[in-house]
C-alpha cells in the first residue's frame, strides 16, 4: 500500500540489477511509496518473480547494462508501458576478489564494465527522459569509492569511478532540472557479501576493519535509506549515516589500510595461497551465464 503523500506516488522508477539483493529490496520499499518500477537486468524468471510480487504496476525488462542497443530497447520498453521515468537507480553491479598480480583481467574488465561503464549507459540512454520529467539519478556507489582495500582492485576502482562520475553528470545535469544522487553503502547481507565470506582472505580482512566499518546490514534498512534519498532527491545518502564521517576523513583511509595489510597478508598468505575468487554470488554467475549464450 501506498505511503500518503509520497511524491514517487504514480511515478515510474528504473531500477537496474534488480533481480535479487537491494536491487530488488529497494523495488519492494519503492513500490510501497506508490512508484510504477521497470526492472532491469539478467535473469529474466527472477525480475518477473520481483515484479509479480510489488503491489504497484511493475514490469521485467531483460538487458545486459553494457550493451547500448539492449538498453535502448529497454526504454522504449519503459516508456511505452509505464510512461517516461522520474527516477533511475543504478544499482547493477558485481564483484571478484583475488590478489590482482594473479587476477584473470577479463574478469577484472568486466566488473569495471558493468559496475562503471554500465551505470554510464544506463545514465546516457534515460537521459531524455529524465530531462522531460526534471527526474533523478541515483548512482550506488561504496564504502569503497573513497576507501579503497585490497583484493578488490577492479571493484574499488569501479566504485570510485562511478562516483567520479555522478559528480560530473549532476555538475552537468543541474541548470536542466537533473537531480544526481550517490548511495554509499557499506556490507549488506546480500548474496555476493555472503560469497565473499566464503573465502579467507575476504573475510579475515573485513574481520580486521573497526567495529562498526565491519558490520554486515540488512538489506531492508538500505533499501529503505535509498528510497528516502529518491523520495528527497538527495545528492548523497549514507548508509550506515556513519560513512558520512568515514568521507570527511578519507584522505586518513589509504594509510591505515595500507598498515593493516602489510601486517595481516603476509600471514593469510602463508596459511593458505591467495587465489582469485571469480566473480562472485549468483549476479556475478548470472553475468557470466548470460555472456556465454549464443
Amino acid at each position: 500500500m501506498a505511503q500518503a503523500h509520497s511524491p514517487l506516488e504514480n511515478r515510474t522508477v528504473v531500477v537496474t540489477g534488480a533481480a535479487r539483493g537491494v536491487g530488488a529490496a529497494h523495488a519492494h520499499a519503492l513500490a510501497r511509496r506508490g512508484a510504477r518500477l521497470a526492472l532491469l537486468g539478467h535473469e529474466r524468471p527472477a525480475l518477473e518473480a520481483v515484479a509479480a510480487s510489488l503491489p504497484t504496476p511493475a514490469i521485467a525488462v531483460e538487458a545486459d547494462v553494457t550493451e547500448e542497443e539492449a538498453l535502448r530497447h529497454a526504454a522504449e520498453t519503459v516508456r511505452a508501458r509505464l510512461g517516461p521515468p522520474s527516477a533511475v537507480v543504478a544499482n547493477a553491479g558485481i564483484a571478484e576478489g583475488g590478489p590482482f598480480a594473479t587476477q584473470d583481467m577479463a574478469d577484472w574488465r568486466r566488473v569495471v564494465d558493468v559496475n562503471l561503464t554500465g551505470s554510464a549507459l544506463t545514465a546516457h540512454t534515460f537521459l531524455p527522459d529524465l530531462r522531460e520529467t526534471a527526474g533523478y539519478y541515483l548512482q550506488i556507489a561504496s564504502l569503497a569509492s573513497f576507501g579503497a582495500a585490497p583484493m578488490m582492485s577492479a571493484y574499488c576502482a569501479s566504485k570510485a569511478g562511478v562516483e567520479a562520475f555522478a559528480h560530473a553528470l549532476g555538475a552537468e545535469e543541474a541548470h536542466r532540472g537533473v537531480a544526481v544522487g550517490i548511495a554509499y553503502l557499506n556490507w549488506t547481507d546480500t548474496d555476493m557479501i555472503r560469497d565473499a565470506d566464503r573465502h579467507a582472505v575476504l573475510r579475515e580482512l573485513r574481520a580486521h576493519m573497526p567495529g562498526p566499518a565491519r558490520r554486515v546490514h540488512p538489506v531492508e534498512t538500505v533499501a529503505e535509506a535509498l528510497t528516502r534519498a529518491v523520495e528527497r532527491r538527495s545528492t548523497a545518502v549514507y548508509t550506515p549515516a556513519w560513512l558520512r564521517l568515514a568521507q570527511l576523513a578519507r584522505i586518513a583511509l589509504p594509510p591505515v589500510v595500507l598498515r593493516v595489510s602489510r601486517r595481516e597478508l603476509p600471514r593469510l598468505e602463508a596459511a593458505d595461497p591467495l587465489h582469485s575468487t571469480g566473480l562472485l554470488g549468483a549476479g556475478g554467475r548470472a553475468d557470466r551465464g548470460a555472456r556465454s549464450l549464443p
